[in-house]
């Protein structure tokens, strides 16, 4: 890889948040479409709807969870970018400069969701790290750059 990690700089808590919104707009049409395609067929299979349904809720909920980990396990390896991430000139690697593999990324998705449980402490941790590293960052073994103006 071409990238110099060493003299790499960390995205600011701005830049990490426009990045984290953009992805959210993306994630909750995809999250809607799935929604359809569970409350739908469900709604016809059995007359009812499955938010009164104890089981069909909670499994709706799990699968919601594992789209969100696809789409940022996918991007984070293919290109280390989410669409968010590339608006804002950001990529995922590990801590050598090399792209992040499957259990990284995975590593640092579920780092991510710990840091967000606390109030998002995990995310704001970087306003005092002196690398601008967050709990996901530190706890992963991977980080964000800043890249250069194209």
């Amino acid at each position: 890889m071409d990238f110099d990690i060493t003299r790499a700089q960390s995205p600011s808590l701005l830049r990490r948040l426009g990045a984290i919104f953009y992805d959210s707009l993306l994630l909750v049409g995809i999250l809607m479409i799935v929604t359809g395609l569970v409350a739908i067929p469900y709604g016809l299979i059995t007359g009812g709807n499955y938010y009164e349904n104890a089981m069909a809720i909670n499994l709706l909920r799990l699968l919601m969870v594992l789209v969100v980990a696809a789409f940022f396990i996918y991007f984070w390896t293919h290109g280390g970018q989410t669409l968010g991430m590339r608006a804002w000139r950001i990529r995922a690697l590990d801590g050598n400069g090399e792209p992040l593999t499957f259990h990284s990324a995975l590593r640092r998705f579920i780092w991510a969701c710990i840091g967000l449980l606390p109030g998002g402490m995990g995310l704001l941790w970087c306003l005092f790290d002196r690398n601008k590293f967050a709990w996901h960052d530190q706890h992963s073994r991977t980080r964000l750059v800043l890249l250069a103006k194209q």
